[in-house]
């Protein structure tokens, strides 16, 4: 999800209210063919030289008519200046209530959706903090020259300007497990936590894949035996733990990332209050599970929601006690929730630094150990890494994690707006790169990028 920015300036409010007109004991000045005022010398206007004089009166009814569009006038205005703050009201209470009956956030946290940059999106939603470790386990640096020119597009561009146009707030090399190259954005530092929007798929995947080793669910389980709360007695009632994970459980949730239409698919599900109530309301599937794959964050929501059930935790808690701890992470991370004290995104919406990212890179490339803890199994390290029998278009894709096309062994959590841990095992590299780019913008062109980078 994507991520994949620009945002529009709100749109300008209702315009002035009408002229009031002419104000009370104002006169109209003087000019040509108009009367003057007693005892001034006439002057003469078009009228006074080809017409006949006025008759006697006609100075009263024209100031008379006068004087009565003015009293319109200030009936108009006066109208006005009630009839356009009642409209906006209403609009606004019209507005208040809609978000109100589809159980989404009101519009001013939508306002403040639109006109915030998407990695920091985290900081206007709800979120359960994930603790981080009393110690962290410390990334030693070992600084390493960066090629001045990387390939895009057909061509080579200075690696500067890679990482302006793709937007990019924090960039990371690790090398063997150090720390070679590290750059951040203006105003981001280290210790600035930025969404992961879809990397935290991966991270549910690492989660799952714990469980599994634990007993705790396996993947051939069904989703409705495991959620039994979720049964329809149709195709839904036969997508496995399997289907889930690799996208192929066809459950029928658009993909929808557009900001001003969210009211179905993802867009719907990241907005909503009730994210078990969503799943329950979006039970239809549009192929047989497990005969094809599709990309559908709904299906990540899923395991989130099999992994509470079957653990008894929240994913946050999950996430800092098997995870965060055992990697040593340096900062506190927060997930986003659907409401205050609810639900995961399971599907997105970790927010976290660029260095804790790379250790959860550091873990995966190191077969799921950090030094003499076994903390992902093994199996699951090479299930990740292996693509699953469905392809997601042109890359290939195995427990939440993408393999990009052209690869000879490389993976990849992503995020929609530009947000990556890659992690090459054959040169023993992992490389984070946080942006705020366009929705699934310039995806294979910047896998080119971090593939060139893990060679040199």
């Amino acid at each position: 999800m994507v991520s994949q920015h620009d945002r529009p300036a709100p749109s300008s409010g209702p315009g002035d209210p009408e002229d009031p007109g002419t104000p009370p004991g104002s006169r109209t000045p003087a000019g040509p063919g108009t009367p003057a005022e007693p005892g001034a010398p006439a002057e003469p206007g078009p009228a006074a030289a080809s017409g006949p004089a006025a008759e006697p009166g006609a100075s009263a009814a024209v100031a008379s008519g006068g004087a009565a569009r003015a009293g319109r006038g200030r009936r108009v205005a006066r109208r006005a200046l009630i009839a356009v703050p009642t409209a906006l009201v209403v609009l606004a209470g019209v507005a208040y209530a809609g978000t109100e009956i589809m159980d989404v956030p009101p519009p001013h946290t939508l306002y403040r959706v639109q006109t915030t940059v998407p990695s920091r999106w985290g900081d206007l939603f709800p979120a359960r903090p994930v603790a981080a470790p009393a110690r962290a386990v410390p990334l030693t640096a070992d600084p390493r020259p960066v090629p001045a020119a990387v390939p895009w597009k057909g061509g080579r561009i200075p690696f500067a300007r890679f990482l302006g146009d793709t937007h990019t707030n924090a960039f990371l090399i690790l090398r063997d497990g150090r720390i070679g190259y590290e750059w951040y954005a203006e105003g981001i530092t280290a210790g600035t936590r930025l969404s992961s929007w879809s990397m935290a798929k991966s991270l549910v995947s690492l989660l799952v894949g714990q469980a599994i080793g634990r007993g705790e669910l396996s993947e051939d389980d069904r989703l409705t035996d495991l959620l039994p709360e979720f049964r329809t007695g149709g195709e839904y009632d036969r997508i496995t733990v399997r289907d889930l994970l690799d996208m192929a459980s066809g459950v029928d949730v658009w993909e929808n990332y557009n900001p001003y239409w969210p009211f179905t698919g993802t867009a719907r599900m990241y907005l909503t209050r009730d994210l078990p109530g969503f799943v329950k309301d979006n039970r239809k599937v549009a192929y047989t599970p497990g005969s094809r794959a599709t990309y559908r964050s709904v299906d990540t929501q899923i395991l989130g929601l099999i992994l509470t059930k079957v653990t008894g935790r929240p994913l946050a808690d999950l996430l800092a006690e098997r995870i965060w701890g055992p990697v040593g992470a340096e900062r506190p991370a927060t997930w986003n929730l659907d409401d205050t004290g609810g639900t995961e995104k399971a599907y997105c919406c970790v927010n976290a630094t660029a260095r804790d990212y790379a250790r959860i890179g550091r873990l995966v490339l190191d077969n799921g150990r950090v030094g003499d803890r076994q903390v992902i199994p093994p199996a699951w390290i090479t299930r990740i890494a292996t693509p699953a029998p469905h392809k997601l278009g042109t890359s290939g894709y195995s427990a939440q994690w993408w393999h990009p096309a052209g690869g000879t062994g490389d993976y990849s959590a992503l995020g929609i707006h530009g947000q990556y841990i890659y992690v090459n095992p054959a040169t023993r590299t992992v490389i984070v790169k946080l942006s705020d780019h366009g929705t699934e913008q310039d995806e294979q062109e910047t896998f080119e990028v971090l593939r060139a980078l893990s060679r040199t």
